[in-house]
């Protein structure tokens, strides 16, 4: 890249822009989503507001990573920069949730080119020695976009309408669009490839159908049902389709033989994991502080900060030394921090001190902020410049679809647990669940400040006891993955980020 510092600097600038808005987004829309529905009805249908967002996104990272690769970043970063603006602006004038979840979805073919293609700019424009600090850096935004979203959502609702919520990104992305535009130079010099049509289709038919059978199985659907077993199948059939398609296609999404180096495989298994146990985190903590300890809900978004601090310092640390060790041994750091400040979390109780849930919080952050940045590095590791796209936009949606079967399955079991403890929490007192639930109204209520007010003291202590031991037991579980992932990073070898020998260094 032909730029001068200050250029860089810009470009830069304009990528931590555009990822935050990207990363930020989800689960700003989650806080507004009660606002949201009770203004535009469609209580029925409000899931497909966040799977619809999530399945073009998902679908998109892989094709656009391979797309960037043949054609050139930029003109695919700014085309997904527009449809992201354009899906932001439609959504804030949406009147009703059926025309919400299409814009949505038109906000999620723009999000899957963003994300994957920022990471892989900074390692077209940076050298070696200093591409760990920059992605580092945007690993960094990322994992703090996670934690301020649910805060933020609820100021903007609260102050401004659902509908800002949508439009704050278009100012944010005006001005990446303009710092991106003007002062990214890539080389106009692109292998020119064939476009693989099979297997983006049949990529984008199985990933759909495995997002809508884990977003309604259990929900609108029972899993044994024909609609959700008809959706894993689909799923599955599609997918060998697919993994045909790819070892037959001459230039394929998914280059399978990537996945014969080692450090590519652990990186990209890595983010699945850390992806799925993650996301609970995020989810479950704010409401364990609502309604274990009686939070209001800007007290939850605001609980989060420890843990963002926690990551920006994780994922700086392993920026920074992803030059001077391996990627293995920052990862094991990693790894070691992140299964303890889990199993912490799951030992939390009513009566624990909010101080040990801040420093637990702090501890498990941290092991989660070197996957930030540690992760799309490694997966790109001595690869050719032509397959730094494919490699990171892999690693980026794996994450994705880690967090959604995730809070999938584990949302299951949390409310599971919730039941069959609050079941046996009320036949101690004569009663059961669903009659003690019935005399409150809706069971999210009594989270509310002025509603716990007026529960009996037996009757609160009994729910607050259920919904703390749902949620610690789903942190305990968490703990089977966080080991599991143990083993791959042993797999990772000592490959550490290469320096080369001193040229011009002074160019980036």
């Amino acid at each position: 890249m032909n730029a001068s510092k200050s250029n860089i600097k810009l470009v830069v600038a304009g990528l931590l822009l555009a990822i935050f808005m990207s990363a930020i987004d989800n689960t700003i829309v989650a806080t507004a989503m009660g606002t949201i529905v009770s203004d535009l009805g469609g209580m029925d249908k409000f899931v497909w507001v966040t799977s619809a967002y999530m399945v073009t996104t998902m679908a998109g990272m892989p094709i656009f990573g391979k797309l960037s690769d043949m054609y050139g970043r930029k003109r695919f970063f700014i085309f997904g920069l527009t449809v992201f603006l354009l899906g932001s602006a439609l959504c804030g004038f949406a009147q009703s949730i059926e025309q919400l979840s299409i814009y949505r979805a038109i906000q999620g073919i723009g999000g899957g080119a963003l994300m994957p293609i920022a990471f892989t700019i900074i390692f077209d424009i940076f050298p070696p020695e200093k591409r760990g600090k920059m992605t580092g850096l945007l690993g960094a935004v990322f994992g703090a976009a996670s934690v301020v979203g649910p805060l933020l959502g609820a100021y903007i609702t609260d102050y401004f309408g659902w509908e800002w919520v949508f439009y704050i990104n278009v100012p944010i992305g005006i001005v990446s669009f303009a710092l991106i535009m003007k002062n990214y130079k890539e080389s106009p010099v692109h292998t020119k490839q064939k476009i693989d049509w099979w297997g983006a289709s049949t990529l984008v038919i199985a990933v759909i159908s495995l997002m809508f059978a884990l977003e309604l199985g259990g929900k609108q659907y029972a899993w044994n049902s024909a609609p959700i077993i008809s959706l894993f199948v689909s799923f599955a059939v599609f997918f060998i389709v697919f993994f045909f398609v790819e070892l037959r296609a001459k230039e394929p999404i998914l280059p399978f033989f990537l996945f014969k180096r080692r450090l590519f495989a652990s990186s990209q298994i890595l983010a699945f994991l850390y992806g799925g146990t993650f996301i609970i985190l995020t989810v479950y903590i704010p409401i364990f502080v609502q309604a274990v300890y009686g939070g209001s809900a800007t007290n939850a978004g605001l609980i989060l900060t420890p843990m963002m601090l926690g990551s920006v310092v994780g994922s700086s640390i392993g920026g920074i030394f992803a030059s001077k060790t391996s990627y293995r041994n920052l990862m094991i750091i990693s790894v070691i921090s992140y299964f303890s400040g889990m199993f912490l979390l799951s030992t939390l109780t009513p009566d624990s001190a909010r101080i040990l849930l801040t420093l637990y919080m702090i501890l498990v952050g941290f092991g989660m902020g070197f996957s930030f940045s540690l992760l799309p590095t490694a997966s790109q590791h001595n690869l050719e410049p032509r397959f730094r796209g494919t490699a990171n936009s892999t690693n980026q949606f794996l994450r994705s679809l880690g967090m959604t079967m995730g809070i999938t399955i584990f949302g299951t079991i949390q409310n599971n647990v919730f039941t069959s403890k609050l079941a046996e929490n009320f036949s101690s007192m004569g009663g059961n669940a669903n009659s003690a639930m019935s005399n409150l109204g809706d069971p999210k209520q009594i989270f509310e400040p002025s509603v716990r007010a007026s529960i009996p003291e037996d009757i609160l202590s009994k729910i607050v006891d259920a919904m703390s031991s749902s949620i610690t037991h789903i942190f305990l579980i968490a703990l089977i993955p966080i080991l599991i992932a143990v083993i791959f990073v042993f797999m990772m070898g000592n490959a550490r980020v290469t320096i080369a020998k001193k040229q011009n260094n002074s160019e980036a």
